[in-house]
């Protein structure tokens, strides 16, 4: 199986290379694929929310008045939720809301979201996107054609002129093949990889 190797912004010439079927040539899974990013957006709530329930606010430990003869309600705290600065009825709890996903089966569902791609024509490779320099200009003029689009940039390693150079261009995000998520695949219009990062990628999922 062969990927085709676009010039950017003609800069550099067409080119084939060849990749694994097994990672690049799957069939789309769309069940699979729902619950790899709902694992990943899922994982990302902090879950840190907390409210005090009657029992959690302070005070309240007498009954506020006699249990009959005064006419009005029974009340046996001052903090109930009823009350004015009362405990809430259904407090809400620091939780986790993380979702186990086999390994198996996340890497399934990579290699079948990049064979999407792939057969959308979404998915290309480029060695030429990777800057010279830490300029953003430089970047920029590389991705013209895409300007209005969402593009992910996936490098073998981190780089630190192509992380400068796209940190200022809106809609352009950078990876590497090591953090390479569902999310940021689905999200993005096209996605950009380099030769190093297409042997990373198989050597991961493969």
């Amino acid at each position: 199986m062969t990927i085709q190797i676009p010039g950017l912004s003609g800069q550099g010439s067409a080119a084939v290379v060849d990749v694994a079927e097994s990672v690049f040539g799957k069939d789309y899974n769309e069940a699979l694929i729902h619950q790899l990013v709902t694992r990943q957006l899922a994982g990302a709530r902090a879950g840190t929310t907390a409210q005090k329930s009657r029992s959690d606010v302070s005070g309240g430990g007498s009954k506020p008045w006699r249990q009959k003869g005064t006419g009005r309600a029974r009340a046996g705290t001052t903090r109930s939720p009823l009350w004015r600065s009362g405990g809430v009825t259904f407090a809400a709890r620091p939780q986790s809301y993380k979702q186990k996903l086999n390994k198996k089966m996340y890497r399934a569902g990579m290699r079948s979201i990049l064979s999407e791609l792939l057969r959308q024509s979404r998915l290309f490779v480029a060695d030429d996107i990777v800057p010279q320099e830490a300029k953003t200009k430089e970047l920029a003029q590389r991705l013209k054609e895409w300007r209005d689009s969402r593009l992910l940039i996936v490098a073998a390693e981190a780089d630190r002129n192509l992380t400068l150079a796209a940190r200022n261009l809106r809609g352009v995000d950078v990876c590497t093949a090591d953090t390479l998520d569902p999310v940021s695949l689905v999200a993005s219009d096209m996605v950009i990889v380099t030769r190093q990062a297409v042997n990373k990628i198989e050597e991961r999922l493969g």
